[in-house]
């Protein structure tokens, strides 16, 4: 997430393909049509409230969506005086952990408004003027604003009270359909990461692509199932110490993880869930979902397999063996279109797996796009070549800290935010997030097949 600089850095490169200034505007646009709807479903009460200390107030959230809009697209990108100045210091994140935020002086829902409302008339005057360098800023202000929007839906996922967000059903698996459990993804060299000149979307964790070389491997087609997680529960996973990396074991212990966040058993002894004020089943052919890395790693050890890395993960999405290229998306360059993923909040809720056929990564693996973010088996680093854009604190400060690599965004992460270079990190305790996994192990290295 983007906050306050607090340390300088190079300006951004100027891409070799330029964002159009309409693209931008519609990006800036969508995002902010989502941020209210997620805040006006709400009084003012609700939106006050804290309602976990691991989530900010909903109302912080709106505010310092405008903060740091004034500050990287006004102050920034237009060098324009500052509107409000005075806010900078409480909605700075860096300076205020989430379970505090709710005791600053937080502006009231209708103020915040006003002012995010504010900021944006001058930002698009901005737009109108601004060149190719500033294009940047306007990109990483609207996926920083759609990846609060993100997190403010897991602030909704978590309150207590009546439903208040709607949505309709996903879409389900092609009838009679009978996929593989897995998908081999051949040895060989690929291209990790990106370049302005391919992507100027990407953000500076994203950067530079560089060649990598890895060894065959079988990837799950799918991510785990909720039938298949609940048969690592059946046969005593979350009681076998064998299974769990030793911080995990400690953690399950002391916070006395007996199954994923939101699933209790009712009398009957049948799993159910809370679902954005909602109790109902668990569905068994869904993809698992809010589960600690602990939790996804330990599982993968009981199958048998192993969490993949993120490089794995991005080969499988975006490498096509048969032109060597290195694709955007896993269906190709095209931007994702409610055909090929579950993504942007059109669905509260993750597809089946085996969904969405067109978008189909090259290897045959589905669903690595949308319904649930995918933890790996990586530590948040940079790469090689890494240069932090436009400030330290945006990515480089978390590197090497313990944060594990989530990759594919989920059913509430907008397309705008989600391609197959983008990573997302976390602690791997942490599963109010929209988390799920995928497995894989290695190839016979003789055959390269298993």
């Amino acid at each position: 997430m983007t906050q306050t600089p607090l340390a300088p850095s190079p300006p951004p490169p100027s891409p070799a393909r330029p964002i159009e200034p309409a693209a931008l505007a519609a990006a800036l646009h969508a995002a902010r049509l989502r941020t209210h709807d997620l805040t006006d479903c709400l009084p003012e009460s609700e939106l006050a409230a804290q309602h976990s200390p691991l989530m900010s107030p909903l109302v912080w959230d709106l505010a310092h969506i405008a903060n740091q809009e004034e500050i990287w697209l006004l102050r920034r990108a237009g060098a324009r005086a500052p509107l409000r100045a005075d806010l900078d210091h409480s909605y700075d994140a860096f300076r205020h952990a989430r379970r505090d935020r709710a005791a600053l002086p937080l502006l009231p829902a209708a103020e915040a408004r006003r002012y995010a409302a504010e900021v944006r008339a001058h930002a698009l005057d901005v737009l109108a003027e601004a060149g190719p360098q500033q294009a940047f800023f306007f990109a990483m202000i609207a996926q920083h604003e759609q990846q609060h929007d993100e997190t403010m839906l897991a602030t909704h996922q978590l309150r207590r009270g009546h439903p208040v967000l709607h949505a309709p059903a996903p879409p389900r698996a092609p009838h009679g359909e009978k996929l593989p459990a897995e998908v081999l993804v051949p040895a060989g060299p690929f291209t990790l990461g990106t370049d302005p000149a391919d992507d100027p979307w990407a953000l500076d964790n994203e950067r530079p692509a560089h060649r990598r070389e890895l060894p065959a491997f079988w990837l799950d087609t799918t991510p785990v199932s909720n039938a298949a997680y609940q048969e690592f529960i059946a046969a005593g996973g979350y009681h076998e110490a064998r299974w769990w990396h030793p911080d995990g074991w400690l953690h399950r212990r002391q916070a006395n993880l007996t199954a994923p966040a939101y699933w209790y058993r009712d009398l009957d002894g049948r799993w159910l869930r809370h679902r954005f004020g909602r109790v109902e089943p668990v569905p068994p052919d869904e993809p698992v979902l809010h589960v600690t890395w602990y939790e996804a790693d330990a599982y993968a050890r009981w199958a048998g397999r192993r969490l993949p890395t993120e490089a794995e993960w991005e080969k499988a999405a975006r490498h096509d063996p048969a032109t060597g290229r290195a694709l955007r998306h896993p269906w190709g360059d095209a931007p994702a279109a409610p055909h090929h993923a579950n993504l942007g909040q059109r669905h509260l809720r993750p597809a089946p797996v085996g969904a969405y056929p067109d978008g189909a990564a090259p290897c045959g693996a589905r669903q690595l796009l949308g319904d649930v973010w995918e933890w790996t088996s990586t530590e948040f680093d940079g790469y090689p070549g890494f240069v932090a854009q436009p400030y330290r604190e945006y990515s480089e400060v978390f590197f090497t800290a313990g944060y594990r690599v989530l990759r594919g965004g989920s059913f509430g992460t907008d397309p705008v935010a989600c391609r197959a270079t983008f990573r997302n990190w976390d602690l791997p305790e942490r599963r109010q997030i929209f988390a799920g996994f995928r497995t894989c192990r290695d190839a016979d290295p003789a055959t390269g097949a298993g």
